[in-house]
């Protein structure tokens, strides 16, 4: 790893270790594979509920085109994006050696965009494509999540497709995105965006509203900056204003705001 990238993940982890601060975090982290209802389940940016599992990575393969044009094999990431996310993200890629698997993102629950960013710089400084959807292993047929993610986890290529017609891409998800060399997103994408970010501290529940209005211009500064190193319009980001409400963002405006950098997957 570079070193300007482990001045960024220390950077952060003394912000989340001295601070505890991060946008958007769950407050509770229940067990791997608790089911809906769990503390801290979220609504994703196509309304469906989901249980803040940790994120995943783990190796899937599939026929020749499953991942884009001669692409068969891509490291696929599904789960909430948390503070210790980036370690499991260096780790399989460190697994692949020079290979050069494409990341296919499938984000969902409460999340820490600050790590969300760390996750695309580390993508960008390996030289990573990215795009969008879920994984579905065939290994995982009729088990239950508990087997399922033991499956994954076991550090095997999975047999498995990607659900193009599933696919959906929040705030986490797009910053995850950004960081790809090459980026794109199947044209059924639901692409969505929150115009309102939660300062959460994750050692103390109370944070003043005081100190959130300042880190909140800390962090809005900090994620337009990323954005645009990332070659993103950072503009997308004023698209919610303080509304609080999911805002959409049509497949026409993709290559508009640099989202993408190719139509579909």
């Amino acid at each position: 790893m570079s070193g300007r990238f482990k001045r960024a993940i220390v950077l952060g982890n003394l912000i989340l270790a001295m601070a505890g601060l991060a946008h958007a975090q769950s407050p509770q982290r229940p067990p791997v594979g608790g089911g809906p209802g769990s503390p801290g389940e979220a609504e994703s940016a196509d309304g469906t509920s989901a249980p803040p599992t940790p994120m995943i990575f783990y190796v899937a393969h599939g026929p020749t085109g499953a991942c884009g044009p001669t692409c068969s094999e891509w490291i696929a990431a599904e789960g909430s994006v948390q503070w210790d996310t980036y370690k499991r993200l260096i780790a399989i890629l460190d697994r692949q050696g020079r290979r050069k698997l494409p990341l296919v993102i499938n984000a969902w629950g409460f999340a820490d965009v600050n790590v969300a960013a760390s996750l695309g710089r580390i993508l960008r400084d390996r030289g990573i494509d990215t795009t969008a959807g879920p994984t579905e292993a065939a290994a995982c047929n009729g088990k239950s999540r508990e087997e399922c993610l033991d499956l994954k986890r076991k550090g095997e290529s999975l047999e498995a497709k990607i659900v193009t017609s599933r696919a959906t891409c929040d705030l986490a998800c797009i910053f995850i995105l950004a960081g790809g060399v090459h980026r794109n997103l199947p044209p059924e994408t639901k692409v969505a965006v929150n115009g309102s970010l939660r300062i959460y501290n994750r050692f103390a529940p109370n944070v003043s509203e005081e100190q959130r209005k300042s880190l909140g211009t800390i962090f809005s500064e900090k994620h337009h900056k990323y954005l645009s190193d990332m070659g993103v319009d950072p503009q997308l980001l004023d698209l919610g204003g303080n509304s609080g409400q999911w805002i959409r963002i049509p497949s026409s405006q993709w290559l508009r705001f640099r989202i993408i950098t190719d139509i579909s997957l």
